[in-house]
């Protein structure tokens, strides 16, 4: 089964990432999050009514060629559990969109289906837990299970350099990704915090406050230091800097 309004995108993916996406859609791992992701998809919100929701787990989504991966926590119940796309139809999707498309990566500012034509250059979002989690918040144990999915997608991303983590759940999973593939974490342990910065091994983890409500409505995260955070994974990945 495709995507909610996919149109052709998954056809671009290269067969081994294709073949993966496959395998992440139908992963049923989690009873908690299996029970929790299909049930929103079945009662939904009024206000998607109508819609069908797309209730499995979220696969990646941008360039199979980025230098930049960016992480985030998990899909959110009525946004990328509707559409099928990481950060697509919710508000912290309007704010990272939007930067990314200041900072040259994406080719347009908004993200609201999974076929309404977003591109990605440079760069690859994903999220840690890739299933909906009740109150946004996954336990340990479902974090740990589903970093086989994002180690699976970085070895086929083998262009990745820079490991943008939107928030200190999405570092800290990025952290044991690292060390999973045998990479040595620096002692003591790196710390996250907005603009933090960690070379391990081939990559190099940049920190920045997650785009949610929580912080982009109080100002703990303005647009300003969401487009410098992305600013600062360009020059770390080598990427010529953009201007508008």
């Amino acid at each position: 089964m495709t995507r909610p309004n996919a149109g052709d995108l998954p056809a671009r993916l290269p067969p081994e990432l294709a073949a993966l996406e496959e395998r992440i859609t139908r992963c049923r791992r989690c009873p908690r999050l299996v029970e929790w992701r299909e049930t929103v998809a079945r009662e939904k919100r009024a206000a998607f009514a109508d819609e069908e929701y797309w209730g499995r787990p979220v696969p990646g989504f941008g360039d199979p060629g980025a230098p930049v991966l960016v992480l985030g926590l998990a899909p959110a119940a009525h946004g990328a559990n509707r559409t099928g796309r990481i950060f697509t139809g919710d508000r912290s999707g309007d704010w990272l969109f939007a930067s990314l498309h200041r900072t040259g990566f994406a080719n347009q500012p908004t993200s609201v289906s999974a076929g309404d034509g977003l591109e990605l250059r440079d760069a690859w979002v994903a999220a840690a837990v890739r299933c909906a989690p009740p109150a946004n918040r996954p336990t340990p144990q479902e974090r740990d299970d589903c970093l086989p999915w994002t180690q699976a997608e970085l070895d086929l991303l083998t262009e990745v350099r820079v490991v943008a983590c939107l928030g200190a759940f999405a570092w800290d999973a990025a952290l044991r990704l690292l060390a999973a593939r045998g990479e040595p974490i620096p002692r003591p342990r790196p710390r996250f915090g907005h603009g933090a910065e960690a070379a391990i091994g081939r990559c190099t983890l940049l920190g920045c406050f997650h785009p949610s409500q929580q912080n982009t409505f109080t100002g703990k995260l303005t647009e300003p230091m969401l487009d410098a955070a992305f600013a600062r994974a360009r020059e770390l990945a080598g990427l010529t800097p953009y201007a508008r």
